[in-house]
């Protein structure tokens, strides 16, 4: 693994936790380290990012409350349009989701949308803004 991306995903996560960056700015920072895809597992207080030619980096990020048994997508939505909106934090989204019985993410660049899942893969998927249209210099 190359260690100046190893650094960038590694800025990226300590700077969501930590709320120096938003949603748009972490996607864009890593897209342009061409990272395809990450995983955020609430359970593990990790991030796995990886890049098309199979290579991946863990990442330790912030502890979350256990979730809740039962997945709730209308609660994950709810919690996905507070951050939208800047009426809450990362942390402050993490806790909501995991409320919401959401176990962990799946964020893919490509496919420009995020995928919530509980114990079951009971489900929700969140396109992002203006997904069909948007490019890493739009974000």
């Amino acid at each position: 693994m190359n260690i100046a991306l190893k650094n960038i995903v590694t800025e990226a996560t300590l700077a969501s936790d930590e709320g120096r960056m938003k949603f748009p700015e972490v996607v864009r920072s890593l897209m342009e380290a061409g990272v395809e895809r990450y995983h955020a597992d609430l359970i593990l207080s990790n991030k796995t990012y990886y890049w098309s030619d199979g290579s991946n980096v863990v990442v330790p990020c912030h502890e979350t409350e256990s979730p809740t048994e039962d997945f709730s997508a209308e609660g994950v939505r709810e919690a996905v349009r507070s951050i939208q909106g800047n009426e809450i934090n990362y942390l402050e989204f993490c806790r909501r989701i995991a409320q919401a019985g959401c176990v962990g993410y799946f964020v893919t660049m490509k496919g420009k949308r995020a995928f919530y899942y509980g114990r079951s893969m009971d489900h929700y998927v969140e396109m992002f803004p203006g997904a069909g249209t948007v490019s890493a210099s739009e974000l």
